[in-house]
Parts: C-alpha cells; structure tokens; sequence
C-alpha cells in the first residue's frame, strides 16, 4: 500500500511539472519513478531499466553533499555519465534523511511555484517513507545485531544470532563460510565519517545482492562487513574477485581521491566458525595496508608468516622489531638488490638453482651476492636458526617498512 501511495505521488508531480521525476533512497537506489516526459537522459534510462543507478552516478550526487541538504538545490550535469542537471530535493522527517526527490531540470528553468510544488510533494512522500524506515531501520539492527554476535564472539549461544539471520532471511545454514571485510586506506584523503559509512554500506548491499551465495552485511566501526554461507567451497579466486569488486564499488562511490583496501578470511565450515573467518579477516586487512606488494587486497591463505608478524600489537611494529643483522645489511644496500635476493633465497627454502632461476641471474652472481649477504650480517646461510631469523625479519621490515 505504502509504495502505491508513493508511486501516484510522484506520478502526481511529474504530471504537474511536465518532468521526469525519480525517488530514491538515501544511498541513491531507484525506488519509484514516474514515466517519461521526453526529457530522459542516458541515467535515467539505465535506472529504470536495469534498477541500477551505478556507482559513478552514485558518486557524483552524494559528492554534492546532499545528504547535508535541507532545501532543493541542483546536481550539476555530467555529460561523461550522459547525465542531464537535475533538481534535487532531500526528504526528512524530524531531522532524518529519508530520500531524495530529484527531478530532470536540463536548463534549470523550474519556477519558484514548481520547486514549492517539489517541497510540498515531499513532505507528503515524507509522511509515508518515515513509517517504512523505522521497520527498516529495526530489520538492519537486527541483522547487524546478529552478524557483531557471529563474528566477534560476544555470545555464548551463537544459535540465536543464527536464527535471527535466517528469521529475515537474509542468510541460510551452508557448507562453508566466509568473511570479507573493507575499509578506507588510511593514506587515502579524508572522508567524512558519515560518507565513507554511507559508501560502506552502498557496496556491501551491492556485493549482497550480486553474489550467489547466502549474504549478510554490516558496517561495523570503519569496516563494511559480508558474512556469506557456501554450499560449494568458493575458490579463493572468486573471492578475490569478490574482494575486488566490493573495493571497487567503494571508490566508485567515493571518487579516486579515497582509496579502499579489503581482506578475506579463510573458507571455515559453518556459521559457528564465522569468529575465526573475521579474524582471519582483520589480520588480512591489516596486511593490506601495511604491504605494499599485497596492492591493498589480502587473502589469509596467502599471508604465510606475515599472519604471525601481523598479530603483534601496533607498538611493537617498528624498525626496532627488525633483527640487528637485517638492519645492517638494508643500510649497505641502498638499491635492495642484495634483500631482494635474500627474500627470493628463503622463500625457496634455499635452493640455490631455483633462486638463480627466479632472479634470472648466473650462479656465479647468485653466489657472489649470498656471500656479501653472510658478510654484512655476519649470518651463515647454511644454518637454519639464521635462516628463521632472517625470514622473520624479512616479513617483519615488509610490514614495518
């Protein structure tokens, strides 16, 4: 009843106005819209037909601050996005974004008398939408509720966070389970805390509405969060594709200036080992900020032994944490060549044909350069104990560096 209610609304208004109009939600969805009136751009038209705004258009409306409005005001066209000037109304309702009213307006030619006509009409949309949100509002809370309760531990009887999850129907029993997490790159420029949540939560129900399997999302803290069942154990190529695709919707809604960086848990059986795949996670998440290599995505089945280095407290993670002997040689190899060797060196176990080989360089070289290795650090190669430490710390400066 409610969505007819708001659908002869906005048919009502755009009839009026001799305009387009669309209503959408506060992370830009398309919820209603009225037909057309000659005026669709190539926006509109993907809206309606695919029920998908897109990311860039996403973007371009919430980087006009609207979710800050309290009055109409324009959003600018953008002809890369085949998108027409629009006139933009934020709906509230005792002080809460409700949605927003926007309506084509190529020219900006809206009289006074028409943009109170908008006003007017969205006060009665208002109305009808802020009922509709409360139940919404305690269906996310309950389903955040459930998934903070799975994946942090806080209950003893993870059973009842279980039912609830399957009691909205967001998430069923499967196989395996899997958590991915994203989050902004601290180097990235600031975002505002209410838009990066606001981009969090436009990707992470956008991943939950794509992805076969069983999906609940949250954003808990500075991270969005998808809890997901498998009745096939996922490839870890499909979750980094996952992964990727959930950084790249953040952005896409950010703008290139915020930079997102995501982690992905191990494959556990079962919604009881949701906790383990998070801290998986958490783990995988730090390793993407803090390893250049990883390019800001990290899965937990490739983390090796930066997994252990990687759970040392943040104020133990300092230059002073990397061994003497590996301090000494970085300082006597300003170009890395000789660390480079010595990390290709101990990821194959030492083998000295296999090392020639990967670097693509004679033995001769290779043995050249083992030998000023063991010089600087003063370290035989030959001896396991300094072959661990020097690994360790390899992992260690990757992290620290």
């Amino acid at each position: 009843m409610a969505e007819r209610q708001v659908q002869n609304l906005v048919d009502t208004l755009a009839e009026r106005l001799g305009r387009s109009v669309v209503l959408d939600d506060t992370e830009v969805n398309l919820l209603v819209a009225s037909r057309h009136y000659g005026d669709a751009d190539e926006q509109r038209v993907r809206a309606v037909l695919q029920r998908d705004v897109g990311g860039a258009a996403i973007g371009h409306i919430l980087g006009q601050d609207v979710a800050h409005w309290t009055s109409p005001g324009v959003v600018p066209a953008r002809e890369d996005l085949g998108m027409k000037s629009r006139l933009c109304h934020p709906i509230r309702r005792q002080g809460r974004l409700l949605g927003l009213l926007l309506v084509i307006d190529e020219d900006q030619s809206m009289t006074p008398q028409e943009i109170e006509e908008v006003v007017r009409t969205g006060e009665d949309i208002g109305a009808i939408l802020y009922g509709e949100q409360l139940s919404q509002d305690e269906h996310r809370r309950d389903q955040e509720a459930a998934v903070v309760e799975l994946l942090t531990g806080d209950t003893a009887r993870p059973e009842t966070a279980v039912r609830t999850l399957d009691r909205l129907g967001v998430l069923r029993h499967g196989a395996h389970v899997t958590v991915t997490a994203v989050t902004l790159d601290d180097r990235a420029v600031a975002v505002e805390t209410t838009v990066a949540e606001l981009a969090l939560r436009v990707a992470t129900a956008g991943a939950s509405r794509s992805r076969p399997a069983y999906t609940a999302s949250a954003v808990l803290s500075t991270r969005g969060v998808l809890l997901q069942t498998w009745e096939n154990n996922p490839t870890w190529e499909r979750l980094r594709e996952q992964a990727t695709e959930l950084r790249d919707a953040v952005g896409s809604v950010l703008g290139h200036s915020a930079c997102a960086i995501a982690g992905v848990g191990g494959v556990h059986a079962g919604l009881h080992e949701a906790h383990r795949a998070y801290d998986e996670a958490l783990v995988a998440l730090r390793a993407a900020q803090r390893v250049a290599r990883l390019d800001g995505l990290a899965l937990a089945d490739e983390l090796g032994a930066l997994d252990l280095v990687l759970r040392l407290p943040e104020t133990e993670l300092t230059p002073a944490r990397v061994p003497e002997p590996l301090r000494r040689l970085r300082c006597q190899d300003p170009h890395g060549q000789l660390l480079e060797t010595l990390r290709c060196f101990l990821d194959l176990a030492g083998s000295r044909p296999a090392t020639a080989e990967a670097l693509h360089i004679h033995r001769t070289t290779l043995y050249y350069r083992l030998d000023r290795i063991e010089q600087i650090t003063g370290l035989s190669l030959d001896d396991g104990s300094n072959r661990l430490l020097l690994h360790l710390g390899v992992h260690v400066l990757e992290v620290v560096g």
